[in-house]
């Protein structure tokens, strides 16, 4: 037990994030990769500066947890287990050395934790991992350049925002947020007059340089589909609430509170030495957060895209908690802001080990974990069964655990973005029949017509036990390519709902 003395010390802060790592390697063990983590460990065998959907980094940690753990879920996700522990240490510190207090800092790492992106996300094999190690990493050491004043700082920071961009390019946006801060912060401007701000752009530059270069050899593949988001295609304020709303839960509804309550104690405080100094999280969220505000109006913002600001955002509710005082309501209020988080990320987990739905049909929140080994000796047994001398999907989340689990005893393709894959794959022969199975949803006969000569139904399937919309899946036999599904492969959507 940790006194609350020691809270928010090396030492205690480090017991937590410990603590923290142990659980998670647990569940990380017992619990089956989602359909994600099986595509991002694909990435990892065929290791490169960058791929159709993110930067790199991702399955550059997938390849050394399996080094080390093997081709297991706990290979696949130890290093963003690890890379969780490490963040929740930097947390503390970096609140602590923004002038926080000890409790606070403690409060900080613990309350990073209890967000429900971060407790159920946190030991998945996902690209905002690393993206959100490597933004608080780049705030850590600006902060200890703030302390020392030594130029080497600088360049560290440029190197840890470089790997913020080859996580993923949510990272571009710490640029223009040091700039804020430096513009915001009493003696910032003068640091703009010192070579150390524009060497760490150029350490950051050349980092990313190696997936510029990458993406110049493939055709602009990632920044295409990436930043092909950024322009408005008309206008949906609806987006805008629906953000605003998942992320006021994901957050929880208290620690939310109190975020939004530090930020603004942050903006009034930026001029006083004497205050805890919030502006640095505050001004580097800044950018990253009005653009996805901005995106909602006019496209879906996913609910994990924010997670890289949870640990700034963080420290802003604790250093506003800490102001709270000392009432009766006051402490309740801190003490349930986080339990509110743990007891559904604990239930969650329960539920998610469980060898068995613990719940019954669709109504199990954890099905799109459940079934996969025997739905792919299914797919298998009506391959065989029909003679197909290959499976197709329609979708990578179906093709990476049909891959994942090995039972397919034929090449395996996913039609639609062949983008997404490599010439070193069994290449199926295409002058035989070959069998496309995906979710029932996604399949109908006159649009596979458009890429087969020949479709016939093969059968119906289900997984999980659960004929669920998601669990529910379609099988054609087809012949005769229409086009080179290979190389170039099937449109992204041939008709409006149907293989997206």
């Amino acid at each position: 037990m940790v006194k609350p003395s020691a809270l928010g010390s090396g030492r205690g802060v480090l017991l937590l994030a410990l603590a923290l790592t142990a659980l998670r390697l647990v569940a990380a063990a017992s619990i089956p990769l989602t359909e994600d983590e099986a595509y991002y460990r694909l990435w990892a065998q065929h290791l490169q500066l960058g791929y159709l959907d993110h930067p790199p980094m991702i399955a550059w940690w997938i390849h050394a947890g399996e080094m080390i753990a093997g081709d297991t879920p706990l290979g696949v996700r130890l290093l963003p287990v690890l890379g969780a522990g490490l963040n929740t240490w930097l947390i503390g510190d970096l609140a602590r050395r923004l002038g926080a207090q000890p409790r606070t800092a403690f409060r900080a790492a613990l309350w990073y934790n209890a967000t429900l992106t971060v407790c159920l996300g946190g030991m998945l094999a996902l690209p905002d991992g690393p993206a959100s190690l490597f933004w608080t990493l780049t705030l850590w050491t600006l902060a200890r350049f703030w302390e020392q004043r030594r130029a080497v700082w600088w360049l560290a920071a440029g190197l840890a925002a470089g790997l913020a961009v080859l996580s993923k390019y949510s990272g571009l946006f710490l640029a223009p947020g040091v700039l804020l801060w430096l513009l915001l912060v009493p003696g910032g401007r003068a640091e703009l007059r010192k070579p150390g701000p524009w060497a760490a752009a150029v350490v950051a530059g050349l980092v990313f340089a190696t997936n510029v270069v990458w993406n110049s050899q493939h055709h602009w593949l990632t920044f295409a589909k990436q930043f092909g988001r950024v322009p408005p295609h008309g206008l949906a304020p609806g987006g805008l609430v629906e953000f605003l709303g998942s992320q006021l839960l994901l957050f929880t509804p208290l620690m939310a509170a109190y975020a939004i309550r530090g930020v603004g104690e942050g903006w009034r405080t930026r001029s006083d030495p004497a205050a805890v100094r919030l502006m640095l999280p505050v001004a580097t969220c800044a950018p990253f957060a009005a653009y996805l505000l901005i995106h909602s109006l006019h496209d879906r913002v996913q609910a994990h895209w924010p997670v890289p600001l949870f640990g700034a955002l963080a420290i802003c509710a604790a250093a506003a908690a800490e102001k709270s005082g000392e009432t009766r309501a006051g402490r309740l209020a801190r003490g349930l802001a986080p339990a509110i988080g743990f007891a559904i990320g604990a239930a969650a987990f329960v539920l998610m080990a469980l060898p068995t739905p613990a719940l019954p049909g669709r109504f199990d929140p954890t099905l799109a974990l459940r079934g996969w080994p025997q739905f792919a000796a299914d797919v298998e047994q009506l391959r065989a069964r029909t003679g197909a001398a290959w499976v197709g999907t329609l979708s990578y989340g179906v093709y990476s655990q049909l891959k994942a689990d090995g039972h397919i005893a034929a090449p395996l393709l996913e039609v639609v973005e062949r983008d997404r894959y490599w010439p070193s794959d069994p290449h199926p022969d295409f002058a035989r029949p070959g069998l496309i199975v995906d979710l029932s949803r996604r399949m109908a006969s006159r649009d596979v017509f458009r890429c087969f000569t020949a479709v016939a139904p093969a059968g119906e399937l289900s997984r999980a036990g659960v004929v669920g919309p998601n669990q529910r899946y379609t099988a054609f036999l087809v012949s005769g390519p229409r086009r080179d599904v290979w190389t170039r492969g099937c449109p992204y959507q041939i008709s409006p709902g149907v293989w997206r």
